[in-house]
């Protein structure tokens, strides 16, 4: 099953514990969610325009392999290594 998907499942339980125990959840509100959200973002632009200014180009495949990871918290899809 998918990660982010258990991870929401368990989130919802653990709302209807906190509410059925009728205390609040400690969790912070979706906006402040976002503002982190915001900040992975924003974490990888600065690597993006480095790359654009020495020339390189931004790719999908560069964007998946070294933003990707980093916004999401997976590990990074395995490099091919060259034929010997």
């Amino acid at each position: 099953m998918n990660p982010y998907l258990i991870s929401l499942l368990m989130g919802v339980l653990a709302g209807l514990v906190y509410s059925l125990l009728a205390i609040r959840s400690p969790a912070p509100p979706v906006i402040a969610l976002l503002g982190l959200l915001g900040m992975l973002i924003g974490e990888q632009l600065v690597p993006a325009i480095k790359r654009k200014l020495s020339g390189e180009p931004l790719t999908v495949a560069w964007f998946r392999s070294e933003c990707i990871p980093k916004i999401t918290g997976t590990t990074p899809p395995k490099k091919e290594e060259p034929p010997h």
